[in-house]
């Protein structure tokens, strides 16, 4: 869908990434794998957006036993075209779980049903998931790793990229050299490092010294992850690591500009944009997240519950400022209401609908 005053930039290398590939020398933007945020919905809106080469979906936990086929489907729609947003972004699948068998088995299920690329999550924080011998607790163990990035690995042909997710460590920033060779020496395409410890969570700063001194010990492209919120971070973190390959995750819903500047300084496809979203452009955002919400779930609260998360992303790191607007509506037809204002100042009733919900309908103050 066209996005009104807005210049696209197109380059032939939106074109290239569509194989999947990352490779050295050609410059790459990921969205983030999020749990409960970087969904279909969201994925479609940021890959029509552009500034992104490759998307990477929720985890998919792998315990017990293999997936049954249907589930992907459920839980990757872009399979259904090619395992790539309608606007024709490389999305990935990412796999979460210890058991090296089931892995296995569970990405070539996923490859014979339309699967493009395969991506092993070695860095969830979680307790919940940590103590069911997912993400992060791997990186107690370097040869399970291996293990594990191999057997997947061997599972698949050999045009179908498999790449890993990493944290620095447990506690500590050392293991980071050892897992990422054991990645590489299992036969990993290129893996991504978010430079914080599991301990750590999502406390700052990240670390990204780390980074790059892995970055050149490596013969595949290494990801730099972590702490990119604004153009300046990522100069930073590009003179740090000298990588040309990097990852947003919450910064990229805390301001949607980003991606575009970043992409700008990469010599990527992007959009003339601003430096953060103004009220308006937020106002068409969301329209549009709602619009593609709709057909992609019978749950009639999921679109405002998810608006709303993101506007409080947007409140704590970003720039925008209605999330006082949204947080207290409690049904998409108060926010679709309210839509038209938002981000406006609200000190009168002028800034609310004259007809329908009134303001204290709207928030639901009692």
């Amino acid at each position: 869908m066209p996005w009104p005053g807005y210049l696209i930039i197109w380059h032939p290398v939106l074109e290239e990434a569509m194989d999947f590939w990352v490779r050295k020398g050609q410059a790459a933007l990921f969205l983030a794998p999020m749990e409960g945020v970087t969904d279909a919905p969201m994925r479609t809106l940021l890959g029509e957006r552009g500034g992104f080469t490759h998307l990477v979906t929720e985890f998919l936990r792998v315990s017990q036993l293999v997936p049954p086929a249907r589930l992907f489907l459920k839980h990757m729609h872009e399979i259904r075209t090619g395992s790539c947003t309608a606007s024709g972004h490389p999305v990935i699948l990412q796999l979460l779980g210890g058991n090296p068998e089931r892995l296995a088995e569970t990405a070539a299920l996923a490859v014979a049903n339309g699967a493009k690329s395969i991506d092993l999550n070695f860095g969830c924080p979680a307790p919940t998931v940590n103590s069911h011998d997912g993400g992060a607790t791997l990186l107690k163990h370097p040869q399970r790793i291996e293990m594990i990035v191999r057997a997947v690995r061997d599972a698949l042909p050999g045009h179908i990229p498999v790449s890993a997710k990493l944290r620095l460590g447990w506690d500590s920033h050392d293991p980071i050299h050892e897992n990422a060779r054991r990645a590489e020496q299992g036969g990993a395409s290129w893996i991504a490092i978010h430079g914080r410890t599991k301990t750590q969570g999502y406390m700052p700063p990240a670390h990204w010294g780390p980074i790059g001194r892995v970055r050149a010990a490596l013969s595949i492209p290494v990801i730099a992850n972590g702490d990119i919120w604004t153009l300046r971070d990522f100069r930073a973190c590009r003179e740090e690591t000298g990588c040309e390959h990097f990852m947003l995750g919450r910064s990229a819903l805390a301001n949607p500009h980003l991606v575009h500047s970043i992409a700008r300084e990469l010599g990527l496809p992007h959009r003339e944009l601003g430096e953060t979203p103004t009220a308006a452009e937020w106002r068409a955002l969301l329209g549009r997240f709602l619009e593609i919400s709709s057909p992609l779930s019978d749950n009639p609260f999921y679109g405002l519950r998810r608006v709303k998360q993101w506007l409080r992303y947007a409140f704590q790191h970003g720039s925008f400022t209605g999330f006082q607007q949204v947080k207290r509506l409690e049904s998409e037809e108060a926010l679709r209401a309210i839509l038209p204002f938002l981000g406006e100042p609200c000190e009168s009733s002028s800034a609310f609908p004259r007809k329908g919900l009134n303001p204290q309908m709207i928030f639901n103050q009692a």
